[in-house]
């Protein structure tokens, strides 16, 4: 049988060799392994996740210890000395000796008893020095190191937002994210939903604001709780759920959701309309409209029909509606703490992204009608992809107006970890005349 850490490694260097999402590789592998114990698994998990989101940082550990840089060793070496590097810094409960002695014993058991020795000698020299990082003295180049968060993601945080918001989006890109969920009051009361996560042991803490929404702390996986078997709850981000209760939307409205999968805006819709009138929620791809419809069949929430539909291309059929939410495909940088890959992405890759968002809102302002809402959201950080969107739409669509949002300042909001633990997120509210 393999060990937590063989089982890690294999799965680091399939991930980075495959370009994989993280979260489903991980899933996948341990669905795989079900002799496991818990405990096993919690530590895979932890590991994985945190070579992942320190990659930065790790290498540029291995780069000073290193005649070699990290991009010119094998997969496996590079991984391994990855894994050990982690376990040194940020894994409290493991030795240093067992952290060296177990990448040495990786090394060998891959066939390469040649390297188990320079495995061995880079670790013990950097907890020979202290395990400090290689700061350079340069601002950008050591958050860069300290965050594990390219500079150029860096920079333009920076030059967007100014160093308030950039140290809040830093300070949040590493460590475990909280476990958020929307509580189902619309179909089973508050005390029974808590009785049920109490006789599961689980520990909670209830927002104040948004409403019904509650972290859970020590409860494993979410699936396996009785709540969540019984539709008590889903698992939705905080600034989600804010993003449905900005949308303001009514008992026996009509609603569209135009990129709806896997559906869990819909659902917090439904619910705060009582589970009464209609919500169409959309997708272009047949399996992920098959998520939404699982999802609410859990729920128990009637008024939501799924089905598939291109939200660039206005479909007549479809009709008008009191309420629109168009949260557009974006560059996901608000929640690089939950799928840390993302941050490691081409910054070229994301400059495409503003005449797709925009054509999708342009598309889905359509169906909204008169006196009807808007909501434009995303959930990154770039206000290439959200601030600047919301202005142009407003400038080009003059049979529109900006609404103040009911919890902010403005008709539009970007949220901060800061502000309410949440991911980063983007909204803006519009009104047709």
């Amino acid at each position: 049988m393999q060990t937590p850490r063989e089982i890690c490694l294999k799965l680091l260097v399939s991930t980075e060799k495959n370009a994989s999402y993280s979260n489903i590789a991980l899933d996948n592998t341990l669905s795989k392994y079900t002799q496991l114990k818990d405990v096993d698994r919690r530590f895979i998990s932890a590991l994985y996740y945190g070579v992942i989101e320190r990659k930065i940082t790790l290498d540029a550990v291995i780069n000073k210890y290193s005649q070699r840089p990290s991009e010119k060793l094998s997969d496996a070496v590079r991984q391994i000395l990855r894994m050990g590097i982690y376990q040194l810094l940020y894994m409290d409960t493991v030795p240093d000796n067992a952290a060296v002695n177990e990448s040495v014993i990786l090394a060998k058991e891959n066939k390469r008893e040649a390297v188990a020795g320079f495995v061995n000698a880079l670790l013990r020299s950097f907890i020979r020095d202290g395990k400090r990082l290689p700061f350079t003295g340069v601002n950008l180049n050591d958050l860069s190191i300290e965050y594990s968060c390219p500079q150029w993601l860096i920079k333009m945080w920076q030059d967007d937002y100014g160093n308030e918001v950039l140290s809040s989006m830093l300070r949040s890109s590493v460590g475990k994210p909280p476990v958020t969920v929307r509580l189902n009051t619309c179909k089973f009361s508050l005390d029974d939903i808590l009785h049920s996560l109490d006789s599961d042991g689980v520990e909670y803490k209830l927002y104040d604001f948004p409403s019904n929404c509650a972290e859970l702390m020590r409860c494993g996986s979410v699936e396996r709780l009785d709540a969540y078997k019984k539709g008590m709850l889903h698992v939705q981000d905080a600034s989600c759920q804010i993003c449905a209760v900005e949308l303001g939307a009514k008992s026996g409205d009509r609603v569209l959701d135009v990129c709806s999968a896997p559906g869990g805006k819909a659902f917090t819709i439904a619910e705060i309309m009582d589970d009464k009138g209609e919500i169409l929620a959309f997708d272009l791809h047949k399996n992920r409209v098959r998520l939404i419809q699982q999802g609410a069949k859990r729920l128990g929430l009637e008024i939501i029909r799924a089905s598939e539909n291109n939200a660039k291309v206005f479909s007549s059929d479809i009709g008008e509606a009191d309420a629109v939410l168009c949260d557009v495909p974006c560059s996901g940088l608000g929640v690089i703490r939950r799928k840390p890959e993302i941050k490691y992405g081409d910054c070229e890759s994301i400059k495409n992204l503003p005449s797709v968002q925009y054509d999708i809102l342009c598309c889905s302002s359509r169906y909204v009608k008169k006196g009807g809402v808007l909501v434009y959201s995303t959930c990154t950080i770039n206000r290439s992809e959200n601030d600047d969107i919301a202005k142009r739409f407003l400038a080009e669509h003059d049979d529109f107006e900006p609404v103040k949002l009911n919890n902010f300042s403005d008709y539009k909001t970007t949220i901060t970890p800061d502000d309410f633990g949440s991911d980063g997120f983007f909204i803006a509210k519009f009104r047709r005349k």
